[in-house]
Order: C-alpha cells, then sequence, then structure tokens
C-alpha cells in the first residue's frame, strides 16, 4: 500500500508495465501543487530501453508521464482526474506576467497534455493542460496559460501533445504525439512573441510542429510614484545620529525576497525625507497587488548588504493594494526591530514610515519593446592579466579541469545563456585584454578571442567559450588591466544606431583592481548616453572597491565634472555565489538574476530619455 502524502491513508499501489512493480516508496517534499507526490527512495530496474543514456521508445511513452531522455534519476506518481499514474523524474534541466498560448500544429495533436515548468529544485512540474479539441490535425488551443516572466532567469518549459482516443482524463490511457522543450524568454524575444518548435520524442516518425505565443497582461504596464518620509527612527551611530535609507523587496512566489528599490542615503537625521520615485508595478509586486515588504536600514552598509555593515533599524510590511488606498489619504507605518521586540519587553517601535504621497499611470515596457523588434547584442570581454596565475596551474583562476568549467567560463555561460534569447543572429563579439597577443607579442586590451579582427563574432554562447579556450593557449597572460579599451569599442557600435531597435550589453569578466580608472570613468559616462549596459563580475579574493564605484547605486558616476546620464553598471563578485552544497546550476542562477535585473530598466531607461516608442509588431 502507498502512504498518500499529507493524508495518513494508503492508496492501493498502481499497476505499471515492466518491471516498476516491486518498489519501496517514502514521502517526499512537494514541489509544486501536489504534483510531485511521492519519490522512490531507490531507482528501480529500469523498463526496456530506458538505461542511462537511452532513447525513450514509443511504447514508454504512452505509459511514462513525466521523462528525461537521459539519466532518468527516479521515479514519481502523479495524480490527476483519472488517479494515479506513473512517471520518471526529470532533472534540472519579477517580470511581467504573460499569457502563453499553445497555437496551431499540423499533426493529429488532439489534446495538449500538459504544459511543464522546471523550479528551482531542478524538478519539471505540472502547470496545466489545454482543452480538447475534436478530430483535426491543426488544433487551435483557446486556454492561456499565465505565467509570471523574469528577464534575468531561465525559465525552462515542456509542452507534452497528447491523442486522446480514450474516455479516460488520464495522459496514461492516451497516445504520446512529440513534446516540445522551449525557455519562455525564447518566446518572449522571438517575433512578435510568436516561436514555432518541432515536436519530437517519437523515434522514427515526424511529430509536427507547435506554436506558441506570448502575451503581456495589461497590468503589468502600470507605473506608481511615491514619496515616504520617516520619524523618530532609532539612532545608530555613535557619534551623531543615522543616516536612514529604504530597502523594499518584492515577495517571491516561493517564499523568498528580491530587493526592487532603494531609496537614497539622507545623512545624520532621525526624520527623513526621501525624494520622490517612480517604479514599475511588475517590479515592485509582478501584478500581484497583496504581495510585497519593505524594510529600513541605517546607510553604514555598502551596496551589497550585511557584508559591508549595514545596521538594520527596523521593518515594515505592506502592499499595492494597501499602499494605493494613500492617494487619497497618507498612511503611516510602525517600524519594528524583531530582535529589539523580543528583548524590551517595554518595546513600541523604532520610528514610523509615513507615505506622503502615491500615484499610478501606465507607461511602455520591457516587452513591448522586444516584440516591437529591439534586439539585445551581447559582447563579451574577458581578463587575460598575469594576476590570474598560469592557466595550466589549478591555483589559476583560468584552470579547468575535465570536471569544472573555469570561475570566468561559468560566468559568461550563467549570463550569456539568458539574453541570446534575445538576439535573433546568436552572434557575439569577444574580447580579451591584458595578454600579449602573437605574431609580434604586442599588448593588446581588445584582441577577439577568435583571433579575427574583421570580424569578431563567435556563433552562439558555446563559440565564445571554445576561442576563450582556445585563446588561453596562443596568447600570454600579462597586463595592465585596462577597461576603457573594450567599453569605448562596444560604445563606438552602439553609437551607429540610436533608434531603439539596438541595445548593447556588455559583460566584463575580471580578477583585478582596474589600471585605467580615469579612462574607465570617462568612458561610462560617455556610454551611459547611449543604448548599453556594462555587467561586471570580479572573479578571485580581491575586494574590488573600484568596481563598487563605477556601480554608481548610491553617488552618480561622474568625469571631470561630467555626470553619466543613467546608470548603466552592474557589478557582482563572483564568490559571493558560489555555493558551499556544490551545486552550480543553483548558484549560477543566482548570479545571472542579480546581474541582469537591471538591464530591463536601463534598457527602458534609454528610451524614455530619448522618448522613443517601441514598434508596433506586423500585421499577421
Amino acid at each position: 500500500m502507498l502512504p498518500l502524502p499529507g493524508s495518513g491513508g494508503t492508496q492501493p499501489e498502481p499497476a505499471a508495465p515492466g518491471k516498476v512493480s516491486s518498489c519501496k516508496w517514502v514521502p517526499c517534499h512537494v514541489q509544486s501543487s501536489s504534483v510531485l507526490e511521492t519519490l522512490l527512495a531507490a531507482r528501480p530496474a529500469a523498463p526496456p530501453n530506458l538505461a542511462e543514456g537511452a532513447s525513450v521508445s514509443p511504447w514508454e511513452c504512452r505509459w511514462f508521464y513525466l521523462w528525461v531522455p537521459a539519466q532518468p534519476s527516479g521515479i514519481v506518481l502523479t495524480r490527476d482526474q483519472g488517479g494515479w499514474t506513473w512517471g520518471p523524474v526529470a532533472g534540472p534541466g519579477g517580470w511581467p506576467s504573460v499569457w502563453l498560448t499553445p497555437g496551431s500544429s499540423p499533426r493529429n495533436l488532439l489534446d495538449m497534455d500538459t504544459f511543464s515548468k522546471s523550479d528551482p529544485g531542478g524538478w519539471w512540474s505540472r502547470f496545466g493542460r489545454t482543452e480538447v479539441i475534436d478530430n483535426t490535425l491543426n488544433p487551435d488551443f483557446v486556454r492561456k496559460f499565465v505565467l509570471d516572466y523574469y528577464f534575468e532567469e531561465k525559465q525552462n518549459l515542456r509542452f507534452d501533445v497528447y491523442n486522446v482516443d480514450s474516455k479516460s482524463c488520464s495522459v496514461l490511457k492516451q497516445d504520446f504525439l512529440g513534446q516540445a522543450f522551449v525557455a519562455l524568454g525564447e518566446v518572449i524575444g522571438s517575433q512578435r512573441g510568436r516561436l514555432e518548435r518541432p515536436l519530437t520524442g517519437v523515434p522514427g516518425k515526424r511529430c509536427g510542429t507547435i506554436l506558441l505565443l506570448a502575451e503581456e497582461l495589461s497590468n503589468c504596464r502600470d507605473i506608481v510614484t511615491m514619496q515616504l518620509c520617516a520619524n523618530k527612527l532609532d539612532k545608530k551611530d555613535f557619534f551623531g545620529k543615522s543616516d536612514p535609507f529604504l530597502v523594499f523587496y518584492r515577495s517571491n512566489e516561493d517564499g523568498t525576497f528580491t530587493i526592487c528599490h532603494k531609496t537614497e542615503v539622507v545623512k545624520n537625521t532621525l526624520n527623513p525625507v526621501w525624494q520622490p520615485f517612480t517604479i514599475p508595478v511588475r517590479a515592485l509586486c509582478n501584478g500581484d497587488y497583496d504581495r510585497y515588504r519593505n524594510g529600513d536600514g541605517d546607510r553604514d552598509r555598502g551596496s551589497h548588504g550585511a557584508r559591508a555593515g549595514h545596521d538594520f533599524i527596523g521593518e515594515f510590511a505592506t502592499s499595492y493594494r494597501e499602499l494605493s488606498r494613500a492617494q487619497s489619504q497618507f498612511t503611516v507605518y510602525e517600524v519594528l526591530n524583531p530582535r529589539k521586540k523580543c528583548k524590551k519587553k517595554k518595546y513600541v517601535n523604532s520610528g514610523t514610515v509615513t507615505l506622503l504621497s502615491f500615484s499610478v499611470e501606465s507607461e511602455f515596457t520591457f516587452v513591448d519593446y522586444i516584440r516591437g523588434g529591439t534586439q539585445l547584442n551581447f559582447t563579451v570581454a574577458i581578463d587575460f592579466t598575469a594576476s590570474n596565475g598560469l592557466p595550466s596551474q589549478p591555483t589559476s583562476l583560468h584552470y579547468a579541469s575535465p570536471y569544472q568549467l573555469s570561475a570566468y567560463a561559468l560566468a559568461l555561460k550563467a549570463v550569456g545563456e539568458i539574453i541570446q534569447d534575445y538576439d535573433s543572429d546568436k552572434l557575439f563579439p569577444a574580447y580579451g585584454f591584458g595578454a600579449k597577443v602573437p605574431p609580434d607579442g604586442k599588448i593588446s586590451h581588445q584582441f577577439p578571442l577568435n583571433n579575427n579582427v574583421e570580424n569578431p563574432s563567435c556563433v552562439g554562447i558555446e563559440g565564445v567559450l571554445e576561442s576563450y579556450l582556445q585563446s588561453l593557449r596562443t596568447v600570454q597572460l600579462y597586463g595592465p588591466t585596462n577597461f576603457a579599451p573594450v567599453i569605448n569599442q562596444v560604445a563606438g557600435t552602439a553609437a551607429q544606431v540610436t533608434d531603439g531597435s539596438q541595445y548593447h550589453v556588455l559583460l566584463i569578466i575580471t580578477d583585478g583592481v582596474i589600471s585605467d580608472m580615469l579612462q574607465t570613468k570617462e568612458a561610462i559616462v560617455t556610454a551611459s548616453s547611449l543604448p548599453m549596459s556594462i555587467i561586471i563580475v570580479g572573479v578571485g579574493p580581491a575586494e574590488f572597491e573600484a568596481m563598487e564605484e563605477l556601480d554608481g547605486d548610491e553617488v552618480r558616476l561622474s568625469s571631470r565634472g561630467r555626470y553619466a546620464e543613467r546608470d548603466i553598471v552592474q557589478f557582482v563578485p563572483f564568490r559571493d555565489y558560489v555555493d558551499d552544497s556544490g551545486n552550480q546550476v543553483l548558484s549560477m542562477a543566482r548570479l545571472a538574476k542579480d546581474v541582469l535585473a537591471e538591464i530591463p530598466e536601463q534598457l527602458l531607461s534609454y528610451m524614455k530619455t530619448r522618448d522613443i516608442k517601441p514598434r508596433r509588431a506586423d500585421p499577421e
């Protein structure tokens, strides 16, 4: 008998073909909507043709509900209206909410079941199923799936297609016709938000195609402008008052929190009045009017949290819906410090925060520009200075073992594999800096990794990686660490097209202190008026204080009395994303999420300052 999770009862163990009838079951953490109910404690003997790395035959597809074609790691039990069905565990593979609509297909695809998505734990979970359409080879499904869309994340989706020949609601008794794997970003980044993919999974047969359409929900276009002040905050500085600022956190679906806005610092006061600021509703609460919270902090720590020494004053919780009521009256929140509240019986609060004003209006979104044809052009610049160490030595930051990519390669893959979904030609210019290059051994700070000066573009992220590894074998690591040449190179390209059809993202991966700080500042200030953003990932043990200055989150970057028009730089230290558990997939997903999170807003800020409206998609 099989225990039912959370019920305390039992369910007769379902019959299944092959050799999987005698299995030991244990309770398993439920990943999503009770889809993953139970996990095998030990993997059973594999059914026919499902050994490690083997393909799956049509016979197996009829009863394997969720599956991965190579190296299945276990079996799960899923439940739908037809009762219990078998299926294998599938391995690993805000931004606006979008409709995702399965479109037409030229083959006998009558029931599209199911639509699955990959969660952060690496499992596939069933998300939904369409209606059944009778007697057609080209069904147009009506049902839409609503998803939260995050530009900075790789959101993997899978569509399984079935032909309904049985009255049973269980897919166990239906004919499997094929499946398609796609990232949500690929659909958003495709022309007019329409992506056609071939269906696969039935050996020796053409399974047809599936057409996917993505459309943004209307409430994702709203932006809010608000102003807050605080009164009688706790004193945190020994020789003065406090230097308070507010940090706003959005509550995520998985229970975690993501920083979505940080106010400026108001120095030496317990009664700060912050400047009004504007933020998209999608960034604040991702369209969910009852989700998000914010906290209150003191200036003593830097932009990367407790690592730099903030003094926590207190926090309060609210929601978009509650904030919106302030359009007619002031709203006052008590700022509470949980530790003080537990320790002091007479503790009341650590001050109050008052919402002075709150207004809402609509504007164009990142998705509007992508659907209108704006392309993200990705360029890579990699540090080849001698401070990285000899690439052949395990202590080198460029060292890659047969089992482990270097920090440089990991950072490149994490960021590049997301951005490439928004670049139609998948051609990425890639440069190195700080090395002596053949044939004359001259020092270069913008040499093409593919050794082609006329065309430095590599095909796909894998092409960039191949060229990077080849360069390690042909150049001599040297120095100094100069950023300005490659920034100016990309800025020159960005300056050629400023009508909003192209936006450039430069990724710089480096290990050390910048040698040309003044020139780099000047280059960034100049680039801030162009359609481009700069991501800097610092690898190795250096402190990277100069990178914090370039980031410009707290103080707008300036050079020779000229201030940057926009904040276009995002810096993160790679070491903050090294997972002690050894899970590289999750660690690099967090890295990509943090370095890419600001790109959509930076793109929008450029379009807004130039009054560039998104192009209308071509008619069908």
